[in-house]
């Protein structure tokens, strides 16, 4: 019985004494980097460092996977080949920030500042850059800047939204489905004489396409902004969606599924 108990207790000890240490070890690293601003190579699995202010850190190759960075400030920060696997980033500031072959397989970074970040050789996979501000344009394709306009649009969020299509743009001049989504969104902003411009160039981009329902849909958003019942807008826009889905929805052709 005696020995039983001995070995339980061994057995318990063996699992709770890496915890711990490991723990320790964790808490030491989150000292130490908010008292230097430096951790190279540190383990900071599952940190918690919500609006931490780490500026400049130098955080080169160190172990942040898990960890709950959002909002932190870390604009300038060197995070080169950092594991930032399933961390959060959710509204962090990454500003000029260098993420040369980082890992942010499956990270958060929805709502964050990206504007100059660096993220060459970065592992992207099913990162969510969802409502970011300053993506880069080679880290994303046309039609996920289309998707996150769409949802942007969906949530009200104008300004965001026509960002996003302009980005879609960009990089797909012919993309007429944007041009489309941007003029909608444009005139849910009572700003008609862009929407007309974008409306007229996503018919004639549809009708080289030889997209039939794209080019009805856009002729009939064109009858709506040059004919005078178009000034009741201002006494009661229609959501984004609820607009679109009056021209037949022609713009959820368009996202990646």
């Amino acid at each position: 019985m005696k020995r039983s108990i001995i070995a339980t207790a061994a057995f318990l000890l063996t699992i709770t004494l890496p915890a711990t240490t490991q723990a320790a070890n964790n808490h030491q690293s989150i000292q130490q980097l908010l008292a230097d601003n430096k951790c190279e190579n540190c383990n900071l699995r599952n940190a918690g460092l919500v609006m931490a202010n780490l500026s400049g850190a130098d955080l080169r190759g160190a172990d942040l996977s898990g960890a709950n960075l959002s909002r932190a400030n870390l604009s300038g920060a060197n995070l080169t080949g950092a594991n930032l696997s399933g961390a959060s980033l959710f509204g962090a500031n990454l500003t000029n920030a260098q993420l040369i072959s980082a890992n942010l397989m499956g990270a958060d970074l929805r709502t964050s500042y990206l504007m100059n970040v660096n993220l060459t050789n970065a592992n992207l996979t099913s990162t969510n850059f969802q409502g970011a501000i300053g993506i880069p344009l080679q880290i994303a394709k046309p039609e996920e800047f289309y998707a996150w306009g769409v949802a942007a649009a969906e949530k009200g969020n104008l300004d965001p939204a026509i960002d996003y299509f302009s980005q879609a743009i960009a990089l797909k001049s012919d993309y007429a489905g944007a041009y489309l989504a941007r003029g909608v969104a444009s005139y849910q902003k009572l700003d008609r004489k862009r929407a007309l411009t974008d409306a007229q160039m996503a018919a004639k981009l549809f009708e080289k396409q030889k997209n039939t329902a794209g080019l009805q849909t856009t002729q009939a958003f064109i009858l709506e902004l040059t004919t005078p019942h178009s000034e009741t807008v201002n006494k009661g826009k229609p959501s984004f969606m609820n607009f679109v889905g009056s021209l037949g929805s022609v713009l959820l052709q368009f996202l990646p599924f």
